[in-house]
Protein backbone atom coordinates (compact mmCIF):
# COMPACT_ATOMS: atom_id res chain seq x y z
CA UNK A 1 0.00 0.00 0.00
CA UNK A 2 1.32 3.44 -0.95
CA UNK A 3 2.31 6.09 1.59
CA UNK A 4 1.44 8.86 -0.82
CA UNK A 5 1.12 12.32 0.73
CA UNK A 6 -2.19 14.02 -0.02
CA UNK A 7 -3.07 17.66 -0.43
CA UNK A 8 -5.91 18.14 2.06
CA UNK A 9 -8.53 20.71 3.04
CA UNK A 10 -9.62 19.86 6.59
CA UNK A 11 -13.16 20.71 7.69
CA UNK A 12 -14.06 20.50 11.38
CA UNK A 13 -15.03 22.63 14.34
CA UNK A 14 -15.22 21.10 17.88
CA UNK A 15 -12.61 19.39 20.00
CA UNK A 16 -13.59 16.00 18.54
CA UNK A 17 -11.99 17.05 15.22
CA UNK A 18 -8.67 18.27 16.64
CA UNK A 19 -6.94 14.86 16.98
CA UNK A 20 -7.67 14.13 13.30
CA UNK A 21 -6.15 17.45 12.27
CA UNK A 22 -3.03 16.80 14.36
CA UNK A 23 -2.75 13.23 13.06
CA UNK A 24 -2.87 14.35 9.43
CA UNK A 25 -0.19 16.95 10.08
CA UNK A 26 2.01 14.46 11.94
CA UNK A 27 1.66 11.99 9.07
CA UNK A 28 3.16 14.56 6.71
CA UNK A 29 0.09 15.36 4.62
CA UNK A 30 -0.08 18.81 3.03
CA UNK A 31 -2.81 20.66 4.92
CA UNK A 32 -3.55 23.65 2.71
CA UNK A 33 -6.53 24.98 4.64
CA UNK A 34 -8.67 24.39 7.74
CA UNK A 35 -12.35 25.24 7.22
CA UNK A 36 -14.24 25.76 10.46
CA UNK A 37 -17.27 27.51 11.92
CA UNK A 38 -17.14 31.26 12.58
CA UNK A 39 -16.23 32.46 16.06
CA UNK A 40 -19.35 32.47 18.26
CA UNK A 41 -20.29 34.39 21.43
CA UNK A 42 -20.18 32.31 24.61
CA UNK A 43 -20.37 32.84 28.34
CA UNK A 44 -22.07 35.56 30.32
CA UNK A 45 -20.13 38.34 28.64
CA UNK A 46 -20.93 37.12 25.13
CA UNK A 47 -17.27 37.32 24.13
CA UNK A 48 -16.42 35.68 20.81
CA UNK A 49 -14.74 32.30 21.13
CA UNK A 50 -12.92 30.52 18.29
CA UNK A 51 -13.72 26.88 17.48
CA UNK A 52 -11.09 24.45 18.79
CA UNK A 53 -10.09 23.54 15.22
CA UNK A 54 -9.24 27.17 14.50
CA UNK A 55 -6.97 27.32 17.54
CA UNK A 56 -5.29 24.03 16.59
CA UNK A 57 -4.86 25.02 12.94
CA UNK A 58 -3.29 28.35 13.81
CA UNK A 59 -0.90 26.55 16.13
CA UNK A 60 0.13 24.34 13.21
CA UNK A 61 0.48 27.29 10.84
CA UNK A 62 -2.45 26.17 8.66
CA UNK A 63 -4.52 28.92 6.97
CA UNK A 64 -8.04 29.14 8.43
CA UNK A 65 -11.25 29.82 6.50
CA UNK A 66 -14.49 30.51 8.44
CA UNK A 67 -17.33 30.95 5.94
CA UNK A 68 -20.83 31.72 7.20
CA UNK A 69 -22.20 29.56 4.40
CA UNK A 70 -20.96 26.89 2.02
CA UNK A 71 -23.49 27.89 -0.61
CA UNK A 72 -22.09 30.98 -2.32
CA UNK A 73 -19.74 31.59 -5.22
CA UNK A 74 -16.85 33.17 -3.23
CA UNK A 75 -16.72 30.09 -0.96
CA UNK A 76 -16.71 27.73 -3.94
CA UNK A 77 -13.92 29.72 -5.55
CA UNK A 78 -11.75 29.65 -2.45
CA UNK A 79 -12.23 25.92 -1.99
CA UNK A 80 -11.44 25.23 -5.65
CA UNK A 81 -8.32 27.38 -5.42
CA UNK A 82 -6.96 25.03 -2.75
CA UNK A 83 -6.58 22.34 -5.44
CA UNK A 84 -7.06 19.61 -2.85
CA UNK A 85 -6.88 15.89 -3.45
CA UNK A 86 -9.40 15.32 -0.66
CA UNK A 87 -11.56 17.18 1.83
CA UNK A 88 -11.40 15.50 5.25
CA UNK A 89 -14.44 16.27 7.41
CA UNK A 90 -14.77 15.67 11.15
CA UNK A 91 -17.75 17.20 12.97
CA UNK A 92 -17.71 20.35 10.86
CA UNK A 93 -21.28 21.26 11.76
CA UNK A 94 -22.65 22.00 8.29
CA UNK A 95 -23.92 19.70 5.54
CA UNK A 96 -21.71 19.92 2.47
CA UNK A 97 -23.74 20.72 -0.67
CA UNK A 98 -23.11 18.78 -3.86
CA UNK A 99 -21.20 21.73 -5.31
CA UNK A 100 -18.64 21.36 -2.51
CA UNK A 101 -18.57 17.56 -2.53
CA UNK A 102 -17.50 17.64 -6.17
CA UNK A 103 -14.54 20.00 -5.71
CA UNK A 104 -11.65 17.79 -4.47
CA UNK A 105 -9.94 15.56 -7.01
CA UNK A 106 -10.43 12.32 -5.06
CA UNK A 107 -13.53 13.17 -3.04
CA UNK A 108 -14.48 13.81 0.60
CA UNK A 109 -13.88 11.63 3.66
CA UNK A 110 -15.72 11.85 6.97
CA UNK A 111 -14.74 10.71 10.48
CA UNK A 112 -18.04 9.70 12.13
CA UNK A 113 -18.39 8.60 15.76
CA UNK A 114 -20.57 5.53 15.32
CA UNK A 115 -20.59 2.12 13.68
CA UNK A 116 -22.47 3.11 10.54
CA UNK A 117 -25.18 2.60 9.45
CA UNK A 118 -26.14 2.89 13.12
CA UNK A 119 -26.63 6.44 14.42
CA UNK A 120 -26.41 8.58 11.36
CA UNK A 121 -26.74 12.23 12.33
CA UNK A 122 -25.18 14.93 14.52
CA UNK A 123 -25.17 13.30 17.99
CA UNK A 124 -24.08 9.64 17.70
CA UNK A 125 -22.15 9.55 20.98
CA UNK A 126 -25.12 10.81 22.99
CA UNK A 127 -27.46 8.47 21.13
CA UNK A 128 -25.36 5.37 21.82
CA UNK A 129 -25.26 6.06 25.56
CA UNK A 130 -28.97 6.89 25.74
CA UNK A 131 -29.76 3.61 24.00
CA UNK A 132 -27.83 1.63 26.60
CA UNK A 133 -25.47 0.11 24.07
CA UNK A 134 -22.25 -1.55 25.17
CA UNK A 135 -20.40 -1.09 21.89
CA UNK A 136 -19.74 1.86 19.60
CA UNK A 137 -16.88 2.98 17.41
CA UNK A 138 -15.74 5.16 14.53
CA UNK A 139 -16.44 4.91 10.82
CA UNK A 140 -14.31 6.40 8.07
CA UNK A 141 -16.62 6.96 5.13
CA UNK A 142 -16.98 8.70 1.81
CA UNK A 143 -19.31 11.67 1.90
CA UNK A 144 -22.35 11.70 -0.34
CA UNK A 145 -25.27 14.06 -0.53
CA UNK A 146 -27.41 12.07 1.93
CA UNK A 147 -26.28 12.54 5.53
CA UNK A 148 -23.83 9.86 6.72
CA UNK A 149 -25.05 7.45 4.04
CA UNK A 150 -21.85 7.11 2.01
CA UNK A 151 -19.80 3.95 1.51
CA UNK A 152 -17.71 2.95 4.54
CA UNK A 153 -13.97 2.53 4.16
CA UNK A 154 -13.27 1.34 7.69
CA UNK A 155 -15.07 0.71 10.99
CA UNK A 156 -13.34 0.20 14.29
CA UNK A 157 -15.10 -0.77 17.53
CA UNK A 158 -14.70 0.36 21.12
CA UNK A 159 -16.67 -0.68 24.24
CA UNK A 160 -18.93 1.73 26.10
CA UNK A 161 -18.07 1.36 29.77
CA UNK A 162 -20.79 1.28 32.42
CA UNK A 163 -19.69 4.66 33.79
CA UNK A 164 -18.96 6.33 30.45
CA UNK A 165 -20.36 9.79 29.85
CA UNK A 166 -20.20 11.69 26.59
CA UNK A 167 -17.33 13.61 28.19
CA UNK A 168 -15.28 10.44 28.71
CA UNK A 169 -16.26 8.57 25.55
CA UNK A 170 -15.79 11.37 23.03
CA UNK A 171 -12.01 11.82 23.44
CA UNK A 172 -11.47 8.06 23.10
CA UNK A 173 -13.44 8.01 19.87
CA UNK A 174 -11.69 11.14 18.60
CA UNK A 175 -8.27 9.59 19.14
CA UNK A 176 -9.39 6.30 17.60
CA UNK A 177 -10.84 8.06 14.58
CA UNK A 178 -7.67 10.08 14.03
CA UNK A 179 -5.52 6.96 14.13
CA UNK A 180 -7.78 5.07 11.74
CA UNK A 181 -8.05 8.04 9.37
CA UNK A 182 -4.31 8.30 8.76
CA UNK A 183 -4.06 4.51 8.49
CA UNK A 184 -6.62 4.13 5.68
CA UNK A 185 -6.28 7.46 3.85
CA UNK A 186 -3.29 6.64 1.61
CA UNK A 187 -4.78 3.38 0.39
CA UNK A 188 -8.14 4.99 -0.31
CA UNK A 189 -6.56 7.86 -2.24
CA UNK A 190 -4.58 5.34 -4.29
CA UNK A 191 -7.71 3.30 -5.04
CA UNK A 192 -6.35 0.28 -3.16
CA UNK A 193 -8.97 0.34 -0.39
CA UNK A 194 -12.51 -0.15 -1.70
CA UNK A 195 -15.42 1.25 0.39
CA UNK A 196 -18.48 -0.86 1.10
CA UNK A 197 -22.04 0.42 0.72
CA UNK A 198 -24.10 0.70 3.89
CA UNK A 199 -27.14 -1.49 4.46
CA UNK A 200 -30.03 0.99 4.41
CA UNK A 201 -32.28 -1.49 6.20
CA UNK A 202 -30.06 -1.26 9.29
CA UNK A 203 -29.80 2.54 9.41
CA UNK A 204 -30.78 4.38 12.59
CA UNK A 205 -30.77 8.13 13.14
CA UNK A 206 -30.07 10.67 15.88
CA UNK A 207 -31.08 14.31 16.12
CA UNK A 208 -29.35 17.55 17.02
CA UNK A 209 -29.33 17.96 20.81
CA UNK A 210 -31.03 21.04 22.27
CA UNK A 211 -30.81 22.50 25.77
CA UNK A 212 -34.26 21.24 26.77
CA UNK A 213 -33.30 17.64 25.97
CA UNK A 214 -31.46 17.50 29.28
CA UNK A 215 -34.69 17.79 31.29
CA UNK A 216 -35.31 14.36 32.80
CA UNK A 217 -38.79 13.21 31.84
CA UNK A 218 -41.50 11.61 33.92
CA UNK A 219 -41.90 8.69 31.51
CA UNK A 220 -38.25 7.64 31.85
CA UNK A 221 -37.26 4.54 33.75
CA UNK A 222 -34.66 5.00 36.46
CA UNK A 223 -32.09 3.24 34.26
CA UNK A 224 -32.99 5.45 31.30
CA UNK A 225 -32.61 8.58 33.42
CA UNK A 226 -29.20 7.39 34.65
CA UNK A 227 -28.10 6.94 31.04
CA UNK A 228 -29.40 10.43 30.23
CA UNK A 229 -27.28 11.89 33.02
CA UNK A 230 -24.19 10.34 31.43
CA UNK A 231 -25.21 11.05 27.84
CA UNK A 232 -25.84 14.76 28.46
CA UNK A 233 -22.59 15.31 30.36
CA UNK A 234 -21.08 17.81 29.55
CA UNK A 235 -23.79 19.34 27.35
CA UNK A 236 -26.56 20.27 27.75
CA UNK A 237 -26.44 18.68 31.19
CA UNK A 238 -29.25 16.61 32.71
CA UNK A 239 -31.52 18.48 35.11
CA UNK A 240 -34.76 18.50 37.08
CA UNK A 241 -36.66 21.41 38.55
CA UNK A 242 -36.24 21.82 42.29
CA UNK A 243 -38.79 24.32 43.43
CA UNK A 244 -38.57 27.19 40.95
CA UNK A 245 -34.96 26.53 39.98
CA UNK A 246 -33.12 24.15 37.70
CA UNK A 247 -31.04 21.56 39.51
CA UNK A 248 -28.33 20.06 37.31
CA UNK A 249 -27.56 16.37 37.82
CA UNK A 250 -23.97 15.38 36.99
CA UNK A 251 -23.73 11.94 38.54
CA UNK A 252 -26.44 9.48 39.46
CA UNK A 253 -27.10 5.80 40.01
CA UNK A 254 -30.11 3.52 40.17
CA UNK A 255 -31.43 2.09 43.45
CA UNK A 256 -34.37 -0.09 44.34
CA UNK A 257 -37.09 1.04 46.71
CA UNK A 258 -40.81 1.20 47.30
CA UNK A 259 -42.64 2.46 44.18
CA UNK A 260 -43.88 6.05 44.29
CA UNK A 261 -45.29 8.59 41.82
CA UNK A 262 -42.71 9.82 39.31
CA UNK A 263 -40.85 12.81 40.66
CA UNK A 264 -41.29 11.96 44.34
CA UNK A 265 -38.19 12.97 46.31
CA UNK A 266 -36.83 11.21 49.35
CA UNK A 267 -33.52 10.32 50.93
CA UNK A 268 -32.12 6.89 50.02
CA UNK A 269 -28.76 5.77 51.38
CA UNK A 270 -28.04 9.32 52.60
CA UNK A 271 -28.61 10.85 49.15
CA UNK A 272 -31.53 12.58 47.44
CA UNK A 273 -33.43 10.22 45.16
CA UNK A 274 -36.18 10.67 42.59
CA UNK A 275 -38.88 8.06 42.01
CA UNK A 276 -39.18 6.85 38.43
CA UNK A 277 -40.49 3.73 36.75
CA UNK A 278 -38.57 0.60 37.73
CA UNK A 279 -36.56 2.21 40.51
CA UNK A 280 -35.16 5.35 42.04
CA UNK A 281 -32.56 7.72 40.59
CA UNK A 282 -30.07 8.54 43.34
CA UNK A 283 -28.46 11.95 42.78
CA UNK A 284 -24.77 11.72 43.66
CA UNK A 285 -23.62 15.10 42.32
CA UNK A 286 -25.83 18.12 41.68
CA UNK A 287 -25.49 21.83 41.02
CA UNK A 288 -27.77 24.78 41.74
CA UNK A 289 -27.84 27.69 39.27
CA UNK A 290 -24.65 29.73 39.65
CA UNK A 291 -23.35 27.42 42.35
CA UNK A 292 -20.64 24.81 42.68
CA UNK A 293 -21.16 21.13 42.10
CA UNK A 294 -22.26 19.46 45.32
CA UNK A 295 -22.05 15.91 46.57
CA UNK A 296 -25.23 14.27 47.79
CA UNK A 297 -24.18 14.88 51.40
CA UNK A 298 -23.43 18.55 50.75
CA UNK A 299 -26.78 19.08 49.05
CA UNK A 300 -28.73 17.45 51.87
CA UNK A 301 -26.78 19.45 54.43
CA UNK A 302 -27.68 22.64 52.57
CA UNK A 303 -31.35 21.66 52.78
CA UNK A 304 -30.92 20.88 56.49
CA UNK A 305 -32.29 17.45 55.76
CA UNK A 306 -35.64 18.78 54.56
CA UNK A 307 -36.04 17.97 50.88
CA UNK A 308 -38.95 19.30 48.88
CA UNK A 309 -41.55 16.57 48.30
CA UNK A 310 -40.95 16.28 44.58
CA UNK A 311 -38.74 17.22 41.66
CA UNK A 312 -40.15 18.76 38.51
CA UNK A 313 -39.81 16.42 35.55
CA UNK A 314 -40.32 17.11 31.87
Amino acid sequence: MTDRVSRIVFMGSPQFAVPSLHALAAAGHELVMAVTQPDRPAGRGGRLHPPPVKVAAEGLGIPVFQPETLRDAPTYERLRAAEADVFVVAAYGKILPQAVLGIPRRGCLNVHASLLPKWRGPSPIVASILAGEDLTGVSIMELVRKMDAGPVISRIEVPILSDDSAASLEPRLAALGAEELVRVLPGWVAGERIPRAQDEAEATYCHLIAKHDGWLRAEMTAAGAERAVRAFNPWPGAFVMYGEHRLSVWQARVASGEPAPAGTLQVIEKAPAIALAEGWLVLEEVQRPGGKRLSAAQFIAGERGNLLPEAGLG
